[in-house]
């Protein structure tokens, strides 16, 4: 366990830093000396040549020029040593450039700089790649990590290793920031970094998601200062917090997902059946109890094991969906579990206008419905299907389960899209509001009465949306991509002067720019470059007046949480001397020794008093961790 207050926050070398120094106490002594002959009465100088000629007359020591006679001069860095004890930087070239080419490959071949533009500012075929000297050749990718140091005029990424590059001054640093932002704007869209391309990427009313520098923050600050802090009576985020293991306990094997409840059971799903663990306030518990599933044929076609669990019922059922084919979300059905006898009761069939279907994902009507034991419909979605679905009859009556043929669900509202909508992810808010992520990176709200048009549709960075999560007050959306979590403030103020969500109606053009949730490059590569950022969640509430506190999502053998209140604060010392959108990299890491399935905050009502937090899970294949935030050093 441990935080991202690592060793590569800061490049100390010598020689570079006694340069700057003698430069800078020079420049200062020459800024005083000017200073106090204009106070003397000396004549205006009003051109550069008679203050060039004033200073030479002072016979001050001039520094060697810093930006050598080189394009694109830069200072390269590798870091070794991991996360160890000797981690350090070393120069891999004390001077060389950086330039970024178009190319059709990555390695080798003959680079040529010349971009072929077809009509309307479509590039041709190949993608910029950024070569530094002869050690670094990278795609202009999200994956790269690239990490900003606006106060030390360096930038830090991913390439094979971690590397660092330092530039000579100012404007070769932010010359560098834009034009990496411009290749790989090209890279994700296949267009000319135009402000006439972007505006029709993103629109005019997401003008703050080109032009972070002139979006309206205010939405930030105002939710900040008060519209979804915690209540006081709720214990408050302390600093100096330590990660706690509590439990630790094998699991049968082969662990699929985690179900967490918000009464007394929590559930795991593995290749043996569904384990069941008791909930305390401290974490999770195996019970010895465990259901195994039947190897035998299922009515709905599908064999594999369960990838998806939904609780229903007050938590007394279970809706289990297992895909039809190896690696494809998509499943014809969902077989219903009664916990307390630990058989399926009945297998559904999903159904439209008397043919049959395939839903990739299901999920409850709002966040707290599986609470209602009276509960009958859930959410499902498919990769152009947004619906309802009911166990009930078109009467209302709970349908039959006779032997035979499947029940069918009935489905009670949707929407079958016609192409282009590629969707991947959904969750519901506390009152039935739906947020939808698609593979383009586009994240769609769709209010709770209307699911054929969605009230807000975000542009997204380009990057798919493999998961996504709301707040139970539907303010705001968390997003998760392979590489960043990508968080958005629905807040919008409406002509009366109201302030609302964009669930509610649209937003217009004062539409906050989100913010970035990001490993550092050190964290990124120590994850591995084959595992990929996934199933980013908020802690879970589920009453009104209740304020989610902190997000936790999965990476490898990392489990990274950040703290809410800090990632929505503003003036957070993360964002100083960023360009672009903000970027936050304060988080605190739990390490497992596998791989992790999920991680997932329990219900809040299990938080006790000396922990800012409800207990955080963890699931790998083969064990179950429960995990306390102290609020104790």
């Amino acid at each position: 366990m441990g935080t991202s207050q690592s060793r590569e926050d800061y490049i100390s070398d010598s020689d570079y830093e006694e340069s700057e120094s003698g430069e800078s106490s020079q420049y200062d002594d020459a800024q005083e000396t000017s200073s106090s002959s204009s106070q003397s009465g000396t004549k205006t100088l009003n051109s550069l040549d008679e203050v060039d000629a004033k200073l030479k007359s002072l016979k001050l020591k001039y520094a060697t020029p810093q930006s050598p006679n080189v394009k694109n001069p830069v200072k390269l860095y590798l870091h070794i040593g991991g996360n160890t004890p000797k981690a350090k930087w070393v120069i891999s070239d004390k001077l060389t450039s950086y330039s970024f080419v178009r190319t059709n490959k990555i390695n080798g071949g003959n680079d040529s700089d010349d971009d072929e533009e077809e009509s309307e500012g479509v590039l041709g075929d190949g993608f910029w790649v950024l070569k530094v000297g002869s050690k670094v050749r990278a795609k202009v990718s999200t994956e790269m990590q690239l990490k900003m140091f606006g106060d030390q005029r360096r930038i830090d990424f991913v390439d094979k290793g971690v590397w660092a590059l330092k530039f000579f001054s100012d404007s070769e640093y932010r010359k560098f920031v834009t034009e990496f932002q411009d290749r790989l704007f090209e890279n994700v869209y296949g267009l000319k970094a135009t402000e006439e391309n972007k505006m029709k990427v993103y629109g005019k009313e997401f003008i703050g998601w080109v032009k972070p520098e002139v979006a309206d923050d205010s939405m930030w600050e105002d939710a900040d200062d008060g519209l979804d802090k915690t209540p006081e009576s709720v214990t408050p985020v302390r600093g100096n917090r330590d990660l706690l293991e509590e439990f630790e306990e094998l699991a049968n094997g082969g662990v699929q997902s985690l179900t967490l409840g918000a009464l007394d059971n929590s559930f795991l799903v593995s290749d043996l059946g569904l384990q069941v663990y008791r909930n305390y306030n401290r974490g999770i518990h195996n019970k010895g109890v465990s259901v195994r599933f039947d190897g035998g044929s299922s009515k709905i076609g599908s064999n594999s094991t369960p990838k998806k669990a939904l609780l229903m019922r007050g938590e007394t059922n279970m809706m289990l969906m297992s895909p039809l084919k190896d690696g494809k979300p998509q499943a014809p059905g969902v077989q219903q579990l009664d916990i307390e006898t630990g058989k399926i009761v009945t297998e559904w069939k999903f159904e439209k206008d008397g043919t049959d279907i395939t839903m990739r994902d299901i999920t409850n009507d709002t966040k707290s419905s599986q609470l209602d034991p009276s509960e009958s419909t859930f959410l499902g979605l498919d990769d152009n299907r947004l619906c309802q679905w009911d166990m009930r009859d078109r009467s209302g009556i709970v349908q039959n389960m006779v032997k035979g043929d499947s029940p069918v669900l009935h489905w009670t509202q949707g929407h079958q899209f016609s192409r282009g909508t590629n969707f991947q992810c959904f969750a519901s808010t506390g009152d039935g509001s739906i947020v939808v992520g698609s593979l383009d990176g586009k994240i769609r709200l769709y209010s709770k009465t209307s699911m054929r048009q969605a009230k807000t549709a975000f542009p997204g960075l380009g990057s798919p949306i493999t998961h996504v999560d709301v707040t139970y007050d539907g303010k705001w959306i968390l997003g998760t991509t392979d590489t960043y979590l990508i968080l958005i403030c629905t807040l919008f103020t409406d002509k009366d002067g109201k302030t609302k969500t964009g669930f509610g109606g649209r937003m217009g053009n004062k539409i906050p720019a989100p913010r970035l949730l990001k490993l550092t490059p050190l964290d990124s590569h120590l994850a591995g470059t084959d595992n990929k950022i996934h199933g980013g969640h908020f802690s879970w509430v589920t009453e009104n007046g209740k304020q989610e506190r902190h997000l936790v999502a999965t990476v490898g053998k990392f489990s990274v949480i950040w703290d809410f209140q800090q990632v929505k604060n503003s003036a957070h010392e993360c964002y100083r001397n960023q360009q672009g959108l903000k970027s936050c990299y304060c988080y605190k890491i739990v390490l497992k020794d596998e791989s992790i399935v999920e991680s997932r905050f329990m219900h809040d009502k299990f938080a006790v008093t000396d922990s800012p937090e409800a207990p955080l899970v963890v699931a790998t294949p083969m064990k179950v961790s429960s995990i306390s935030l102290s609020g104790r050093r």
